[in-house]
């Protein structure tokens, strides 16, 4: 099967002229599972590692190691990663304040939410931003449409903070409804899937599969809460030539933005903070804010403006410890260049005799 099918164009192909004249290969990657990574090349796939330097870079900037859906140059093992088209990425999980890629090349990303106990308008935001951030296409995908309480209430709600964006309200476990996804599953184009765990993302993949390629647990009853089945990030194709990314479900959702996507997710909220009086309106208690008259007047729910400020926050501190972190990265490399210094004698000075040395 040619690299085409599986999403290789012209953009990937002028990038990687240089390397093919080498003697490397390109590759796709669409399984990572630990340090290794799975290529799908013109010979046909193959596991191989980064190579060494890459590794350890990628230690230090995480976002320059392979993700699912990169394409890569390659002999035995990874020499590097090709420019990307477009992104998803969250900070990591934990403490440390880097940016942690979950996808790669991704033309659109199914944001999956269930209409049960996973229901969140919030999150929707979130993960509005990250996709807007990545510049790839969002569409809201409401699954379990047939256990909703409100299903048109619900739908409205969410069409409300996702203004644009196409909202679709399925069930996974009936098959007419993913019809409602054709329109995006075309050949060549690689979407993604995005969602808390238990959202049914294994099932939807196997239905659009027509077999079983994902493990499927049971949403515990007591809280609507799925299990992590996918544990590792995969590439699939099915039958018409569509390329879907599966990845883990993601429980903590941080976005790593620097601010168009969050000003794209909530481009309804900024329209009318641009009539305030004062340009560095806060929307709290300042005279003329159009913000604050609009929530009054019914126009903006007081659920988004307060969602609005408290990412604005978060984003804030997010770049101070980027700011941080890059100050503490500098300090390291000048710090290592000075001692290597202190080992270093030039050739042709004086020794303690006056003789060269």
């Amino acid at each position: 099967m040619s690299l085409q099918e599986y999403g290789w164009s012209s953009f990937f192909a002028d990038n990687f002229e240089p390397f093919a004249r080498r003697g490397f290969r390109a590759g796709r990657v669409v399984l990572v599972h630990g340090k290794t990574y799975t290529l799908r090349t013109e010979e046909g796939e193959t596991a191989v590692e980064a190579r060494g330097r890459l590794f350890h870079r990628g230690r230090e900037v995480p976002d320059e190691l392979p993700a699912i859906g990169d394409w890569v140059v390659a002999r035995d093992r990874i020499h590097s990663v090709l420019p990307r088209r477009s992104k998803l990425s969250r900070k990591a999980a934990g403490d440390q304040t880097r940016e942690q890629v979950v996808a790669a090349n991704v033309d659109t990303v199914f944001l999956v939410m269930g209409l049960d106990g996973d229901y969140s308008p919030r999150r929707i935001e979130r993960m509005l931003i990250m996709a807007w951030e990545g510049g790839t296409q969002p569409v809201v995908v409401l699954n379990k449409a047939d256990v909703a309480e409100d299903l048109e209430t619900s739908k409205a709600e969410i069409e409300s903070v996702a203004p644009g964006v196409p909202v679709l309200a399925m069930s996974t476990l009936h098959d007419p409804s993913l019809q409602l996804l054709d329109p995006y599953l075309q050949p060549r184009q690689t979407v993604a899937l995005v969602g808390s765990s238990g959202v049914g993302k294994s099932t939807l993949i196997n239905r659009l599969a027509g077999r079983q390629l994902m493990k499927v647990r049971e949403v515990r009853s007591r809280d609507d809460r799925g299990q992590h089945t996918t544990t590792h990030r995969q590439l699939v194709r099915l039958p018409e030539g569509a390329l879907l990314i599966d990845n883990p479900g993601i429980r903590e959702l941080q976005p790593w933005a620097s601010g168009d996507g969050l000003e794209r997710a909530f481009e309804d909220v900024d329209e009318l903070a641009a009539e305030c009086r004062f340009r560095d309106c806060r929307h709290r208690d300042e005279p003329g804010c159009a913000v604050r008259a609009a929530v009054a007047a019914g126009e903006l729910a007081e659920e988004r403006l307060t969602s609005r400020q408290a990412m604005d926050r978060e984003l804030e501190y997010l770049e101070l410890r980027r700011d941080e972190h890059a100050r503490r990265a500098e300090k390291k490399r000048v710090a290592a260049i000075h001692k290597q210094a202190k080992h270093f004698k030039p050739r042709g000075l004086a020794g303690p005799r006056g003789r060269s040395q």
